[in-house]
């Protein structure tokens, strides 16, 4: 970090991380120490923002003793404030210390139960425990109570990926989904999931939401990809000359095609890195194609 720094360029920086929610813990601490701490008189009423913000960046860190300072400091503050407690709750996990952090979880859900944070740092705390099981009867049942969660739908999808649940996975992704119908990685995710799945049914499912994320991002190559191996799958199961089967050749057809423009494109850019991608996309083309047409 460049030296001629000052105390309201630091100020300044620290701010404009807050407000873009910019999660860099190192940057923040090195701030706060360097350039802030000795003139945080300055601050006013900011400086309690700034507080939390250098406790969770120290969190972060592993810096537990900067943590507990800015805890101390809030707390003196706010003797009675849930928020500061909850701080305290993730520097007893970031110490390993789960079943204290888990208890004061939970005094503060008992005084308000509509305390989401806190839900979610008990389904953190098994999680880092090696508890999946837990971990996801915990968050079903704080979705049963906070539907419209969808970063916690995320969350309980990617637990149930990791116990090869793909079913329960896909339904989390439906309430994404809804919740947010125009993020094309959402679209992807979902099929992806119904790609692993298998058979006809989730393949044409897979094929038609590769094929959404491709219109609401013309960009998304991996959805492209998706597009063209499911298209590809799906024209082996069908029978020859049938509608279906045509249809799926098709969707290949035009898949390749984005692929092919868009990687030519690319190699005009950069030749030597992406003219082995475009080498592997010909032999992949190929291969589909063969396949398309044998059966």
């Amino acid at each position: 970090m460049a030296t001629q720094i000052n105390f309201d360029e630091a100020r300044t920086i620290l701010k404009k991380m807050r407000e873009e929610q910019v999660r860099d813990g190192d940057m923040v601490v090195k701030l706060w120490e360097g350039f802030v701490i000795h003139q945080s008189h300055k601050l006013g009423d900011e400086l309690w923002l700034v507080y939390e913000q250098v406790c969770i960046a120290a969190l972060d860190c592993q810096r537990l003793d900067l943590a507990e300072e800015c805890i101390e400091a809030l707390k003196y503050k706010f003797s009675d404030s849930m928020r500061v407690e909850r701080l305290r709750g993730m520097l007893y996990e970031a110490d390993g210390r789960f079943n204290k952090a888990d208890k004061l979880y939970s005094d503060i859900i008992e005084k308000d139960p509509t305390n989401m944070i806190a839900r979610k740092r008990q389904v953190a705390i098994l999680k880092a425990q090696g508890k999946t099981a837990e971990a996801i009867q915990k968050l079903n049942d704080y979705l049963k109570k906070f539907m419209t969660d969808y970063e916690s739908w995320m969350e309980l999808c990617d637990l149930y990926l990791s116990e090869f649940d793909y079913f329960n996975a896909a339904f989390c992704m439906e309430e994404v989904i809804m919740s947010n119908p125009h993020n094309h990685l959402f679209h992807q995710k979902y099929a992806e999931i119904r790609f692993t799945m298998g058979g006809s049914d989730n393949m044409e499912l897979a094929r038609s939401y590769f094929a959404q994320a491709v219109r609401l991002n013309p960009n998304n190559v991996r959805a492209l990809y998706g597009v063209l191996l499911a298209a590809t799958n799906l024209a082996t199961v069908f029978s020859k000359g049938s509608k279906e089967k045509q249809i799926n050749a098709r969707y290949a057809s035009w898949a390749e095609e984005q692929l092919t423009v868009k990687y030519k494109t690319e190699t005009g850019e950069d030749q030597r890195k992406d003219t082995k991608c475009l080498e592997s996309l010909r032999k992949l083309l190929e291969l589909s194609q063969s396949t398309i047409s044998s059966n």
